[in-house]
């Protein structure tokens, strides 16, 4: 018993440090004064839980405290009895121990029953087996007593007792006296304490009652019915034949009242039983719960267990499809991305149509500006429909026309998850094209996102094919850069918006004041990864701001204040509609005016960059493209023709290609992993007495967790373990050490073998451990004697809160006989690898940006490697880092010398890494260029960076 550790049942924080004088104690507890008394036991039990020991104290509250008839102050007295050392260094009840088991028989006979119950309540924490004996006739006799609160309390002790050692000898007929009280008891908690302690020492009495009384199951209270289908659970993992017994019980309770009962019945039917109508049953419990649980967290546990449904059983979930997407009525978003992730995979021909009719009404709902995280939540079902249409593409001519309302949201997201799906299905779908392309028009003016334009003016310039379409393409564009000049100067020298001053439906501004803000000159990041650079002013530098403001020509407003990305744009979708106007209209006249047109209007962009009108210039990458887009109609030849009315739209058909080929990759891959392995037991469905193996049946053949995770499962596992092995000490030092790291998500545990390699017995020898980063020692190890060349295993456990990489550092401190003063061994830091907390994941090229700019922890590595082929870099990259290349390899084809790849991982605390790498090849052979990390945390930027300074080399 001495070697053992010491069980606690009561832990209370006490932070008030330690009174100097124990006599204030004593003097208290030997007065009359009760609220005096009371206080003095508090502080007593406090100081004991604190590691106090104060010797003189027990014999005190014998004399003074054990007579008092004060509840509290015997409530504090049991509590001081529980905490105390019973037993002395070889485990024998210390003498002094007899002198409270009076008092506790007399406690067990009081008149009152809060005295009876509390006492009987402390005898189920008592593990010495010399004290209870006496005790067992009381406890014995208030099995009869009148009041539930005494009865239940006496079962309760009488399970405790049992479960001892000797539980056994002290009470023999133990089950005979508690079968009896199940049988008369009336009340719930003392009855399902009953059945409990049936349940946990005569398994067969339990099962005897509960076969008897079958059909009143139903009626019995929750906290009996939870007990019963523990045991049904138990039994069936005992004796598998039993389960069609017991089947008809869980049935009928998942039709309870009780939420609780519903939720474990559906779990334990779906244990038991892999039966299409048992499983049918249970999601349908959990549809239930979904929909009448107002708790988000109720409603994420029924989430999760509805995930598990679907991995395992999709046919059968497909059928309860709808009822899950009752959810999405909940306001939390968590809940609403929950469902749609559940309902995305159960999508299938036959419910597609139910599906999309309401995801959009939930759009529809959306458009109430009243709810908070409307926008968000529309993104996500801007995301989910996207997913539908792609998937089966007769449903997208029903939502296309829906969603593209919303190409004007103020939520930016949306509105580019809504456009980038019309450039999506409009490349796959060419029958909605003309549909899509006249909406688009139409609805064009709503758009006041800069990004969302951009992409709508590259769908007008790509797929305006005929002339009414290109007629019109112009037309709009037109409309929405307004009248020219952007700008004049009036005889005062002030600046002035012609749209303005022109327009008979704006009110006048007032004259603009020139800010002497400086303007911001931000990088745009490319689908490529690179950098296009694109100018932004604050609202207050350009000074038509304040004229511009509620103007319907949305491309106008963007201009004057700075945007000129959104320009060049602008020049290239009318570059290519004056390509194509040219190629198919026969009126030269016609053709020619709009040319003439077109160029005055990039004329006049180049002008407004160029002038005083704006407080920064034109970007030179926009300038270069408006130029450019010039000269391509000055000079037009056929190569040029070719390239912008051809291989554009190529390029991006073959991005859409290698995106949808990506995904089937993906689901291909997923789908192996359920593959049978090389030498697993094949398990013949047909050859079996029950139906397959249920899921019970699987949980008994998985290990521990842990095993599991450090690899200790066979051979090969132990080779694993071997590779993790880190020495702490010398081969030469007194005590040698080495310890085995296991990374499991959120906890470290170091295994730490101590080997005495002296001829001396080592006391109070000491495993000091200390951390640096976001890591926290749980506990501290306990001090150990090690005999001569003799070993030790200690366990260390460590938590992480945030994906950093970490140290550990300490010593070891040991005494010996010979030398007095305390040994010391330093041992070696053992480094904890970010590698462990990052895996690969997928991101889409959209999320990718957004978190990139929002990201303000960068890390900028150069690269300096001896590697010389610039893709095989970027493999070298991908693989030293564990993340994944989001650029597909139709992006990286050809031979330039230079690349760029975005990559991406997530962390097991759900933390972002982004990675970009921008690579050239010099005319030496050697590769140039930087890796740019960024996150949103420091720890993450910095130690990604490390591990790509020490692994870029090869």
């Amino acid at each position: 018993m001495a070697t053992m550790e010491k069980t606690c049942t009561l832990l209370v924080h006490f932070d008030k440090g330690t009174p100097s004088l124990s006599s204030e104690i004593k003097e208290h507890l030997e007065g009359h004064d009760v609220e005096a008394k009371v206080d003095a036991m508090k502080k007593a039990i406090m100081l004991l839980l604190n590691g106090e020991t104060i010797p003189t104290l027990f014999i005190t509250i014998v004399r003074y405290v054990l007579p008092s008839e004060d509840h509290t102050i015997q409530k504090l007295l049991l509590l001081y009895l529980e905490i105390i050392d019973k037993t002395d260094s070889r485990g024998k009840v210390l003498p002094e121990m007899i002198l409270i088991c009076q008092n506790l028989r007399n406690n067990l006979q009081h008149p009152n029953e809060y005295i009876r119950g509390v006492t009987l309540r402390f005898l189920s924490r008592l593990m010495e087996a010399e004290l209870i004996e006496p005790l067992i006739p009381s406890v014995l006799a208030n099995l009869e007593h009148r009041h539930a609160f005494v009865r239940r309390n006496a079962i309760l002790a009488i399970n405790a007792i049992c479960k001892l050692p000797q539980g056994e000898q002290l009470i023999p007929d133990a089950a005979e006296y508690i079968e009896k009280v199940l049988h008369q008891e009336q009340d719930l908690s003392a009855k399902r304490n009953a059945f409990l302690m049936l349940f946990n020492h005569a398994q067969e009495r339990a099962v005897n009652y509960l076969l008897s009384h079958l059909d009143s199951v139903a009626t019995w209270g929750d906290t009996l019915q939870m007990v019963v289908l523990e045991l049904i659970r138990k039994v069936c993992r005992t004796n598998p034949a039993m389960k069609g017994k017991y089947i008809k019980i869980i049935v009928s309770l998942l039709s309870s009242q009780h939420t609780a009962v519903m939720y474990e019945s559906a779990g334990t039917l779906v244990s038991l039983s892999s039966a299409p109508t048992a499983i049918r049953a249970a999601a349908n419990t959990y549809c239930q719960l979904l929909q009448t649980q107002s708790d988000n967290n109720v409603k994420l546990i029924v989430l999760d267990r509805l995930q598990e449904l679907k991995a395992s059983y999709r046919e059968i979930m497909v059928e309860v499809i709808m009822d899950v997407l009752r959810a999405l009525s909940s306001p939390n978003l968590d809940i609403r991305k929950k469902t749609l992730d559940i309902a995305m995979d159960l999508t299938t021909l036959r419910n597609i149509d139910e599906v999309v009719m309401s995801l959009k009404k939930e759009v529809v709902k959306t458009q109430n500006a009243e709810l908070e995280k409307n926008g968000e939540y529309r993104q996500m079902l801007v995301q989910a429909i996207h997913s539908c249409a792609l998937k089966f593409p007769e449903v997208a001519s029903t939502v296309v026309h829906l969603l593209m309302d919303f190409l004007g949201d103020s939520n930016v997201a949306s509105a580019i998850d809504v456009v980038c799906f019309v450039r999506e299905i409009i490349q796959t779908n060419s029958n909605l094209r003309e549909s899509i392309m006249a909406r688009l028009v139409d609805t064009f003016y709503q758009i006041r996102s800069s990004r969302v334009a951009t992409c709508a003016l590259w769908i007008i310039g790509e797929y305006s094919l005929t002339v009414s379409e290109v007629e019109a393409g112009i037309s709009v564009i037109k409309q929405s850069l307004g009248e020219l000049p952007f700008y004049t100067e009036s005889e005062e020298g002030e600046v002035v918006d012609t749209a303005v001053s022109k327009g008979p439906s704006t009110p006048k501004a007032a004259p603009p004041q020139y800010a002497s803000t400086a303007s911001s000159k931000r990088p745009a990041i490319l689908a490529d990864g690179t950098y296009a650079t694109q100018s932004a002013a604050a609202a207050s530098v350009a000074p038509f701001t304040s004229a511009v403001v509620g103007s319907s020509v949305n491309l106008r407003s963007t201009l004057l204040m700075g945007d000129f990305f959104l320009g060049a744009v602008v020049a290239s979708t009318l570059t290519k509609l004056m390509l194509r106007y040219e190629e198919i209209e026969n009126n030269k006249e016609a053709v020619n005016k709009a040319e003439a047109e077109i160029l005055l209007y990039m004329v006049s962009m180049l002008r407004l960059g160029q002038s005083s009108a704006l407080s920064h210039p034109i970007d030179d990458d926009a300038y270069d493209r408006i130029t450019l887009c010039i000269r391509v109609l000055s000079y037009k030849d056929q190569l040029m023709k070719t390239v912008w009315l051809k291989n554009c739209r190529q390029s991006f058909a073959m991005m859409i290609k290698d995106k949808l080929s990506r995904e089937m990759e993906e689901k291909k891959a997923k789908a192996q992993d359920s593959y049978a392995q090389p030498d697993d037991l094949i398990d013949f469905y047909h050859l079996k007495r029950s139906k397959g193996m249920s899921q019970m049946e699987l949980e008994d053949q998985v290990q521990d967790d842990l095993i599991r995770a450090t690899g200790e499962v066979s051979k090969v596992g132990d080779s694993k373990k071997l590779n993790k092995v880190l020495q702490l000490t010398g081969f030469s030092d007194p005590v040698y050490a080495e310890a085995y790291v296991t990374v499991h998500q959120y906890d470290i545990v170091l295994d730490v073998t101590i080997l005495n390699r002296t001829t001396e017995t080592l006391q109070n020898l000491c495993l000091e451990l200390a951390t640096m980063g976001d890591l926290k020692l749980v506990e501290r190890p306990q001090n150990y004697a090690l005999a001569p060349n003799t070993s030790k295993q200690i366990r260390a456990n460590i938590k992480v809160s945030s994906t950093e990489t970490g140290i550990i550092f300490g010593n070891i401190v040991y005494e010996t006989s010979s030398v007095l003063d305390r040994n010391v061994v330093v041992l070696n830091d053992i480094h904890i690898d970010i590698m462990d907390y990052i895996s690969p994941a997928s991101c889409a090229d959209v999320a990718f940006r957004n978190m990139w700019a929002e990201f303000e922890w960068e890390n900028k590595v150069a690269i300096n490697t001896t590697i010389q082929d610039v893709r095989e870099f970027l493999q070298h990259i991908v693989d030293s880092t564990n993340m994944k290349c989001l650029t597909p390899p139709s992006a990286m084809e050809g031979d330039c010398g230079f690349l760029a790849a975005n990559l991406y991982a997530k962390s097991v605390f759900g933390e972002d890494a982004l990675v970009n790498v921008n690579i050239e090849k010099q005319l030496d052979g050697k590769l140039s260029g930087y890796v740019r990390i960024r996150s949103k945390t420091q720890g993450i930027a910095l130690s990604l960076g490390d591990k790509i300074t020490l692994k870029q080399k090869g």
